[in-house]
């Protein structure tokens, strides 16, 4: 009985964080913009958000481990691979934009009060 209460528990947990990792990198696919999927040489965005919504639907309809786990490698091939890639194309890089300092503020260089 005990081991049945933490089979279902823990298929819970793998459901909410494959499913919460699918609804994630579908939000970032259609945020991006078309054509920096064309500038940074990927997939269309059509062709990833058709895959990550359909990796999405199977996680919620037909809650299978290895769709689940097929799908959860598209997401991931999409957030390690393709998201740096368009951020990087369209400016949303993270580190320093523009060559600016680490003490940059919102108005331009903090030089402590001197």
């Amino acid at each position: 009985m005990l081991r049945a209460g933490f089979d279902s528990l823990l298929f819970l947990v793998i459901f909410l964080v494959f499913t919460g990792f699918a609804v994630a990198a579908l939000v970032f696919a259609a945020m991006a913009r078309e054509d920096a999927y064309r500038a940074a040489e990927k997939q269309t965005k059509k062709f990833w958000l058709i895959i990550l919504a359909v990796n999405l639907a199977l996680n919620l309809l037909l809650p299978m481990l290895f769709l689940q786990i097929a799908g959860l490698i598209a997401a991931i091939v999409f957030m390690v691979d393709v998201r740096p890639a368009l951020a990087q194309v369209s400016g949303g890089g993270r580190g320093r934009r523009g060559g600016g300092s680490s003490s940059d503020g919102p108005y331009g260089p903090y030089n402590g009060g001197r």
